[in-house]
């Protein structure tokens, strides 16, 4: 009764943190947090106050990852530490719950486990920096350096569409941009890592699974897209002498849309997600087209076919239309296969809770397929109301938080103990 009188208390607190991050960033559509921004520093503030209320050992690397460790009494602090967590920042207008919950039930894990003792290893709880593509157009920043995978050559050049550098905002945080490989974790420094995450699709709702236990994780490849044309008078122009970027650009739209449904069977799917013309003025034929496409896919062989279809595509509309395209591919990552060892102990876990569970795999990118590279790697996930995230209306029962949390917190001590 105390262990069960426990974890309600742990589930509260969960509760009523996540209702103040919410608060850093709070718009009228959701919470917009952008990576190093003064919402997401607020955030980040907060949860490190809440590290040092639980007694962690602080540290943040050169990246801005932010680690909590708790080191058991008589532990040797040299073993390998077991980790946790997920990432602070969202989408504009995304919701609460998407990262988040997993940085909080990681905390809550380690409170639980602090109070049980029976651990040898230590346990630590990372926030990871900039996970969303949504500000910096790279997706799991963070991650990425820790796992030693750091693109410095790129990220010392990109900015944000007000033009303010990743580079800066590194400085910002006492930190330099060159030195973003100290980040990077031995492969012996951990000996396994855990993400609790909400699905982002629904396939638990729907089939009425408490707990997903993830296989594979599909890797991002994008695109930038690049549609030039002539510009004109839109009313002085003829129909037939145009040379319009933008109607190109809705041919490509489409042809991307019609060409990722082939292969949706296969777990690929592909988005136009950004467009911008140039130069953007009403009374003028777009000269200039800008678009970035996102292809996403469990298996390799999927996305290299779809992004070969969608550079045929293209080059037919381009000829067609006489509007020269140029296609840029900014970022291309194999699909991650997570530790079948770890997933196996979350199985049995789920069944000694008498949790039902489901092996599937995610669609969307993580921080634990960064980690994957470096050590053993689970993703778990909950159900959240009709699949919906990257949303104000993204909801997840509390009942599906408890059974996480419950989840993650047995697995971190089955790895620690």
């Amino acid at each position: 009764m105390a262990i069960q009188a426990n974890h309600s208390q742990n589930i509260e607190w969960v509760l009523a943190q996540l209702e103040h991050v919410a608060q850093f960033g709070q718009d009228k559509s959701g919470v917009t947090r952008l990576a190093f921004s003064k919402a997401d520093h607020q955030a980040r503030q907060f949860i490190t106050e809440l590290m040092q209320e639980i007694g962690l050992t602080i540290h943040t690397d050169t990246i801005g990852n932010i680690i909590g460790r708790y080191e058991p009494e008589g532990s040797q602090s040299h073993l390998p530490a077991v980790m946790t967590g997920s990432h602070l920042d969202t989408v504009p207008s995304g919701g609460k719950y998407d990262g988040v919950l997993g940085v909080l039930c990681g905390l809550a894990a380690v409170k639980a486990l602090k109070a049980r003792g029976d651990i040898k290893h230590p346990l630590e709880v990372v926030v990871f920096a900039a996970e969303e593509s949504s500000r910096f157009n790279f997706a799991t920043i963070g991650s990425k350096a820790m796992a030693g995978l750091a693109n410095v050559h790129s990220w010392k050049r990109i900015k944000d569409q007000e033009g303010i550098s990743l580079a800066s905002e590194l400085v910002a945080l006492g930190l330099e941009i060159e030195h973003v490989g100290s980040a990077a974790r031995s492969n012996n420094s951990i000996k396994g890592f855990l993400e609790l995450h909400i699905e982002q699709g629904p396939i638990l709702e729907q089939g009425r699974v408490s707990i997903g236990i993830v296989d594979k994780v599909s890797s991002p490849t994008k695109l930038k897209i690049t549609v030039t044309g002539i510009p004109g008078h839109s009313g002085g122009t003829p129909m037939e002498d145009r040379q319009d970027a933008l109607v190109s650009a809705a041919m490509i739209v489409l042809a991307v849309k019609n060409i990722s449904a082939e292969y949706d069977y296969q777990g690929a799917v592909a988005t136009v997600t950004i467009l911008r013309t140039y130069p953007g003025v009403i009374s003028v034929i777009p000269g200039e087209v800008e678009m970035w496409v996102d292809i996403r896919g469990t298996e390799h062989e999927s996305i290299i076919d779809i992004l070969q279809e969608i550079k045929d595509a293209v080059s037919t509309i381009a000829d067609d239309n006489d509007t020269p395209v140029a296609i840029e591919v900014l970022s291309s990552e194999k699909p991650i296969i997570l530790d079948q060892t770890i997933n196996e102990t979350i199985e049995t876990v789920c069944q000694k809770l008498k949790l039902t569970s489901l092996r599937l795999d995610s669609r969307a990118g993580h921080d634990a397929m960064n980690i994957a590279h470096i050590a053993p790697t689970g993703l778990i996930f909950i159900p959240c109301k009709e699949g919906i995230s990257h949303n104000g209306s993204e909801y997840v029962e509390t009942e599906a938080i408890a059974a996480g949390l419950e989840v993650l917190t047995e697995t971190l001590y089955q790895l620690a103990k």
